[in-house]
């Protein structure tokens, strides 16, 4: 996995911003059960590109950049 450059990861905080709530589309993770459309809400964004989100699940597995997918609810 290659790091995304800073001018992402600063798009990536605007568009998943704190609250927001996302939906998951796929999630490659052997060891999670992870389903689609699994929702949640944004904590933040780090320096990797990760969003970290609270899903309803009790889970707070992040969203890695270009390997999991996740679509905007709604944004706060």
């Amino acid at each position: 996995m290659q790091f995304p450059s800073k001018n992402v990861v600063e798009a990536l905080r605007k568009t998943y911003t704190p609250g927001a709530i996302v939906e998951l589309v796929e999630m490659n993770d052997a060891y999670r059960e992870m389903p689609a459309g699994l929702r949640g809400v944004v904590r933040f964004v780090d320096d990797a590109g990760t969003i970290h989100v609270d899903w309803e699940n009790g889970s707070t597995l992040g969203v890695a950049y270009e390997e999991d997918k996740v679509r905007i609810i709604r944004g706060e």
